[in-house]
This record gives structure tokens, sequence and C-alpha cells, in this order.
């Protein structure tokens, strides 16, 4: 049976919604199948076993690196005598603020983050990434380092994870782009689909803040008109329709999974007017906001 794991199991500093971990699991300590509404990257220091992860069953190894986006269902399968090491990185996709992310010049070198986990499944490598070994050793020492931050906790400390966790998604990153660029051809097309995809992945992100097709033009390097066209030849829909089925479904889960009044869901994904954020929920789903909670349950 599924379990949800809820931020405050793990991410207890609201101002700094993070946890670091090693730890071991086998056919003794498997974690049920779970979802959770952080995100969780997994770094596989040693051991084997297979990852289940949304209906699909495949093997992991020492070297492998993945993320689990909030929402998504997954666990671990072990044969007899099979073991795994891993180090759990859990955050809140606004731990990392995008704001600094331009201040520092790599918004648009972050991919493994913005654009791999929303990747659709034949693009996303299986679900994970491999590394060399030459990889694994620089992964892990940034990954060991934040679990020394963590566990001391001295001045300075959020800070120096803050930017450690960047470096390591830079790192990713560059593996990822390499990947691509010695499977896929670089056509214009291809180019504007890796746009749309980084831009899907920041949307996903921070859907609940509030976002403008300037913002994101400047994020993006590209002028309002062409973003509007591109992403609209990409996927069929604007960026403002996109923003706003994205956090409709969000709206729906929370419906669905909580209590809570309908304005206070509404306000949870970035809509600040309730009669606004009905009448989308009208046009999106079919029924009010009310009506569909009902349904569900």
């Amino acid at each position: 049976m599924e379990e949800r794991i809820v931020s405050r199991d793990y991410l207890k500093e609201l101002r700094f919604p993070f946890y670091i971990m090693r730890c071991t699991h086998n056919a003794n300590n498997v974690p049920k199948m779970h979802s959770h509404e952080f995100v969780e990257l997994v770094y596989v220091i040693k051991g084997e076993a297979l990852h289940c992860f949304e209906g699909d069953v495949y093997p992991l190894k020492a070297g492998d690196v993945f993320i689990i986006n909030p929402n998504e269902n997954h666990t671990f399968e072990f044969s007899e005598g099979q073991e795994i090491e891993i180090v759990n990185c859990l955050f809140l996709p606004d731990l990392i603020h995008d704001a600094c992310l331009r201040e520092l010049g790599v918004d648009d070198s972050m991919d493994y983050f913005y654009v791999l986990p929303f990747l659709s499944p034949d693009e996303r490598f299986h679900h994970r990434l491999k590394l060399s070994e030459r990889e694994t050793s620089a992964i892990l020492q940034l990954l060991e380092y934040m679990m020394h931050e963590w566990d001391l906790k001295r001045t300075g400390y959020t800070t120096l994870i803050r930017l450690k966790l960047v470096e390591l998604f830079i790192q990713l990153s560059r593996i990822y782009k390499d990947w691509v660029s010695s499977n896929r051809d670089h056509s214009k097309r291809r180019s504007n689909h890796l746009l749309v995809q980084r831009i899907n992945g920041f949307l996903e992100r921070h859907y609940d803040e509030k976002l403008c097709v300037t913002d994101l033009g400047e994020m993006f390097n590209i002028s309002n008109r062409q973003l509007n066209r591109v992403f609209k030849q990409e996927t069929g829909l604007t960026v403002v329709e996109r923003v706003h089925h994205i956090r409709i479904e969000h709206a729906k889960q929370m419906l669905m999974e909580s209590e809570e009044k309908v304005l206070h869901v509404a306000q949870k994904v970035g809509y600040d007017d309730p009669a606004f954020f009905s009448h989308l929920f009208r046009r999106y789903v079919g029924c009010s906001p009310g009506k569909f909670r009902g349904h569900g349950k």
C-alpha cells in the first residue's frame, strides 16, 4: 500500500527545507511504496537493487544518481543477499532561489534540476544518470561536504549547503549535456525543444510563485514574443496556459488529500483571487473545487 510522506517528517526547519542522510537498505529494511511533497535526489554509493518507480522496475548499482519529483511513487526491491548504500538528499524546490541563480549567472546551467526530471519516460535515461568512476568521486565529495555541514550546523552552514547543492546540479548538468551531445543532433528544433523543457522544469518547480512572461524571457535570454512562439510551437500551449495547467493539477491533489479550505488551496498554488481560481478550475476540470473534492471522496 502506498504511503504519503509529508515535508515536516524530515524538513523541520521552515526557513531551510533541507535534509541529507546516508543509509543502507536490504530485504529486511525496505521502505514501503511511497510518495512525498519534496524533491529527493538519490546517489548510490555501493551495492545493487531494483528501483520500483511509477509502475516501472529497473536495476540500480553504484554510481547511479536520480531525482524523485514530488508525488512520484517509488521504493526498492531486493534479491537474496542484495544490499544498497545510498545518500538521500531531500529539499523543497524553493530552497534554491532563482534570484540567486540569476545573480550567479548559472540559472541556464541547471538542466539536471530543471529539465531531466520532467522529460518524457523515453528521454529520462530509464530514470537515472550513470556516472563514470571519475564523476562519482566528484559527486560523492560534494554530498559528503553537505552531510558534514548538516551534521555540525556551524555558522553559515545553510549558505554553504545551498552553494554546494547548486554546484552539485551544475556538475550533474554537465554530465547530462555530455550525454545529450553524444546521443542527439543539435538542430534548431532540438535547441528549441531543450529551451522549452528547461522553462517547463522551472514552471514545475515554481508554479506557486508570481510568474510572468517578461521575467521568464529575461531569465532564459529570449524575447517575450519569441518565448511565446517557441513555447506554443513545442507544447501547443502558451506559457500562461501551461502555468494554469500545472497549478490546477496541484490544486486537484491538494483538494483530494487535505481538508484545506478552497481559499487556502488557491493561495498555495499561486492565486490570490479565489473567485478567479474557481473560474479557472471549472474551465479546466468541468466542476467547482468543492464539487471535485466531494466526488473524489
